[in-house]
């Protein structure tokens, strides 16, 4: 006879991912209902935690972010209740949820925070790569101990990362865009940054404050059970500090890059053989390029028709929402982080933002914004429940983001990149090499967005500027003149 099925657990609120956006989400109800119990389902024995919490002005925000063993997560809430469970089903007429482990969870608001996976360029090759999540980087660094040669594809923040970070081993790095680092920079943000990477690197790294916990030390059949494929949560903002990313070569940075293009085919070795193409070597000081003797494991045919050999392929394109609705694949969200189905909320990488947004914000999969959303949604929740209306948060009126980038502090504000205003409006620039670099949007006198690498201190003022729209005609070039101090005129 079958064992009987425990009882469907009837949690009040059910919040799906451990991630940063369903950690802070659960975080924030189980504050807000101390005495209910808040079911957090995750696939991953760990979880991310936000630490180090500053705000850095109104919008800006700056924090580290942690993986802790779900336990932490309880003892600091002991109204949270983890289940170490994929989700498997969702019915959403009979407001439950079935996970991997044949548990039913009935809930009468649920929020989904399940994340977004690493875009492959090809599945299931053994030598491609893509680092989205701690499991996955600790796995390159595996690889990179034997690596002579690799290639990166991609040119989102975790590409720009690791070319900085690699040393003793040859990188190719594979752009589909002029210049690097498209999503946060323009051109001349980009040679900035790209001067640096040839600039020898100080040997004194900048030591930071966190402790991590990986999966490593927890027994291998809670691993195991997880099943590969239930991807980990996104890498942090210093995902490779305490990653040793040295190849087997003696010198430091070695790197080609290649923009304009995509992967075009892979080949493995044998193939490659069979086929009898024609590689390249490492390209040096722009001398001609010579057929490669060497044989790889695996080749790449870009789309300019290059072929290049190496150790492994790392894939860095961006992320898909783990479900599949709107434009982008994400669940699309009202301004309540509601979905379209009744009492289910979404929030993060996994949602799509589809009310009328402020001018001067945009979505993207970005830490800050998955803990802002995790937390509005938490509130929305809480007030639907209790029959209170609640406010748009403030954080989704202008588009803050604060990181690092080749060790300089990057501040990203509003339409930085002059998003989705035509041709209607004006950049101005002030740049100091080495140290600073500032760009500002203009539209009709008045700023839409910024810019600014290094140690500025302007973040603020701009912040506001763009905030109260005034119209700054009079100032014209006065603006960014370094010998005028702004933050006088405008506090």
């Amino acid at each position: 006879m079958e064992a009987a099925r425990p009882p469907p657990t009837a949690g009040k609120f059910v919040v799906v991912g451990g991630g940063i956006a369903g950690v802070t989400c659960a975080e924030q109800l189980a504050t807000h209902f101390p005495s209910e119990d808040i079911l957090l389902v995750t696939a991953s024995p760990v979880i991310k935690a936000v630490t180090n919490f500053k705000q850095i002005s109104k919008i800006l925000e700056e924090f580290d972010v942690e993986e802790q063993s779900s336990t932490m997560l309880g003892k600091r809430f002991p109204n949270i209740k983890v289940i170490e469970s994929g989700v498997k089903q969702l019915k959403s007429e009979e407001h439950c949820i079935v996970t991997e482990d044949g548990n039913q969870h009935v809930y009468k608001k649920l929020c989904l925070c399940a994340g977004a996976k690493p875009k492959l360029i090809c599945e299931g090759n053994p030598y491609v790569l893509g680092i989205r999540d701690t499991d996955s980087a600790q796995e390159f660094q595996k690889q990179l101990t034997k690596a002579k040669r690799i290639m990166i594809i991609g040119n989102g923040g975790i590409a720009l990362e690791l070319v900085y970070e690699i040393e003793g081993c040859e990188v190719i790095w594979a752009i589909k865009d002029k210049a690097i680092g498209n999503t946060f920079f323009d051109a001349g943000a980009a040679e900035f940054l790209t001067s640096k990477l040839i600039a020898e690197k100080s040997e004194a790294k900048i030591a930071h404050k966190r402790t991590r916990y990986t999966t490593e030390g927890r027994k291998k059949e809670a691993r195991s059970k997880s099943k590969a494929d239930n991807v980990g949560s996104a890498l942090g903002p210093d995902w490779h500090e305490g990653l040793n990313l040295k190849g087997t070569k003696e010198f430091s940075h070695k790197i080609h890059l290649e923009t304009m293009c995509e992967v075009k085919k892979i080949y493995l070795q044998d193939e490659f053989r069979i086929l009898k193409k024609k590689s390249f070597t490492f390209p040096r000081d722009h001398k001609s390029v010579t057929a490669d003797t060497e044989m790889w494991p695996v080749y790449v045919e870009l789309t300019n028709e290059k072929i290049y050999g190496c150790d492994f392929i790392v894939s860095a394109t961006g992320v898909t929402p783990n479900f599949d609705l709107g434009e982008d694949g994400g669940l699309k969200v009202d301004d309540h982080m509601h979905t379209s189905l009744p009492d289910i909320y979404a929030a993060g990488d996994i949602c799509t933002t589809s009310w009328q947004l402020s001018p001067v914000w945009q979505q993207m999969r970005l830490w800050t914004q998955a803990r802002q959303m995790g937390w509005y949604a938490a509130k929305c929740m809480a007030a639907a429940s209790s029959g209170d209306s609640i406010d748009m948060d403030f954080s989704f009126e202008l588009f803050a983001h604060v990181t690092k980038f080749f060790n300089y502090k990057v501040v990203l504000l509003g339409k930085y990149n002059a998003q989705g205003l035509g041709s209607d409006h004006e950049l101005m620039l002030r740049c100091t090499k080495g140290r600073e670099y500032i760009k500002v949007v203009m539209q009709n006198g008045r700023m839409m967005g910024a810019v600014l690498i290094g140690e500025t201190d302007l973040e603020e003022t701009f912040e506001n500027l763009i905030l109260n729209q005034m119209n700054l005609s009079s100032y014209g070039e006065d603006l960014l003149d370094p010998n005028i101090d702004i933050e006088d005129y405008f506090d």
